[in-house]
């Protein structure tokens, strides 16, 4: 209750608390309840991902998830950049998964553009590369995490660790650690440094022999189990009905991956497996991350393998820039000598670049989707163009955005504390959410 009185300096409002049983009691015939708003701020909900939970004691009977507070306007901010430029805003969406967004985008785009048979080859084994590697980062990241919030902190210590092997070979190859906009639309921005292969192998190396410590930690191990056996229970029916994809959908027992289901990038030529396992919950889910982590390097290996000499960018002069770029000096690409070429020998050429980097290309009328197999599940660009330099509308099929509706039919009836085990299975990334 509270009371006012008027005073010299306003009015002064105490406020004293009252006992439990004074509050007014539930209708007769139902049962007292709690409402509980576990985040936004929340440490194990993923960022900023808000639950509404109405609980009975400690059971879960109604489990709502609110969103919106990373909201970034990044698709709506495609549509006053050009092409290329968007490559830097859908790169930050999934902050963990920068590579996916970019490829996605990227092939959308080329669709439109009817370049798709004309990607260099290298180009695409790059793409390949650099996704399998930023794959095993965003499983560590998942394992991390879900440890974390459920008392393991030492998988959050093997997870971060090798996470910042990897990280150190984005920035070997990109300049940047996370968010890299180094997937551009006709190819990649540039080649790999001198040096890149062999750090690559090196990396690989390295990772397999400390990979071993989060399975011989957790694997079996009757304390995970009994926090993760079981819990976050989702069947394929559940799947099916709410568009569930990724790990999450391959824990029931259906192999489907897009990487095998519907090829791109030239997946259909790398020999990998697709993990499955039949228990339909958190178990399931961190077991399959852990195989995916494995099958992801033997593609990494594979692509290195295949790197051949070439070109890394389709050589349509009114898409590429009119010199091949090489990382100079500066670190941005500005290389001596395609300042040579193109201020020193062709003027021709310098108008061009001009009118590419400030106008961008155009890219035909007409719309396009395209799905890849992301760390969390199908991940989709539908991009549709008006004719001009810039993107009439973007969209993007996230699959951290599908897969949180999963969360009331996984908690609901459980325990309080099984919805935190519950929402790390699904592992979401609220950047990819809040577009």
């Amino acid at each position: 209750m509270s009371t006012a009185e008027t005073a010299t300096q306003g009015r002064v409002f105490t406020v004293t608390g009252g006992d439990w049983d004074t509050v007014t009691g539930a209708p007769e015939g139902e049962q007292e309840r709690i409402v509980v708003n576990m985040g936004p701020q929340h440490p194990s909900t993923h960022g900023v991902l808000r639950l509404i939970l109405e609980l009975e004691g400690e059971t879960v009977t109604d489990a709502r998830c609110g969103i919106g507070y990373l909201h970034t306007g990044i698709e709506k901010n495609l549509e006053y950049r050009t092409w290329t430029q968007g490559v830097t805003f859908v790169t930050r969406m999934d902050y963990l998964s920068p590579f996916f967004n970019e490829t996605s985008y990227c092939l959308a785009v080329e669709q439109l553009l009817g370049i798709t048979e004309e990607i260099p080859e290298r180009a695409t084994t790059i793409r390949v590369l650099l996704m399998e590697l930023n794959r095993v980062s965003s499983h560590l990241v998942a394992l991390a995490t879900g440890g974390m919030e459920l008392g393991a902190l030492t998988a959050m210590t093997f997870g971060f660790r090798e996470r910042e092997v990897i990280l150190d070979l984005f920035e070997t190859i990109t300049g940047l650690r996370m968010n890299n906009a180094f997937i551009r639309p006709g190819g990649v921005a540039a080649d790999l440094p001198p040096g890149a292969e062999i750090a690559i192998r090196e990396t690989l190396r390295v990772l397999r022999s400390r990979l071993r410590d989060t399975p011989s930690l957790l694997v079996d191990n009757p304390i995970w189990t009994g926090r993760t056996s079981g819990v976050g229970y989702l069947d394929l029916t559940g799947c099916i009905a709410l568009g569930i994809t990724g790990p999450v959908l391959r824990a029931t027992g259906l192999p489907w991956d897009l990487r095998k289901a519907q090829p791109y990038c030239g997946y259909d030529s790398y020999e990998f497996d697709v993990i499955t396992r039949d228990t339909c919950d958190a178990y399931g889910r961190f077991l399959i991350r852990l195989d995916e982590i494995e099958q992801s390097l033997r593609i990494v290996e594979q692509a290195l393998d295949r790197l051949r000499p070439g070109p890394v960018m389709v050589a349509d002069p009114r898409i590429a820039w009119p010199a091949q770029l090489a990382i100079g000096t500066d670190g941005i690409g500005n290389s001596l000598d395609h300042i040579r070429e193109i201020m020193g020998t062709s003027m021709e050429a310098l108008i061009h670049h001009f009118k590419l980097v400030t106008e961008g290309f155009r890219v035909p009328a007409g719309q396009a989707y395209a799905p890849i197999e992301s760390p969390r599940g199908e991940l989709g660009a539908v991009i549709t163009s008006d004719g001009g330099t810039r993107p009439y509308r973007v969209h993007f099929r996230d699959p951290s955005f599908n897969n949180l509706q999963a969360v009331a039919a996984m908690s609901e009836g459980a325990m309080i504390a099984d919805v935190v085990a519950a929402v790390a299975s699904l592992d979401p990334v609220m950047g990819g959410v809040d577009r």
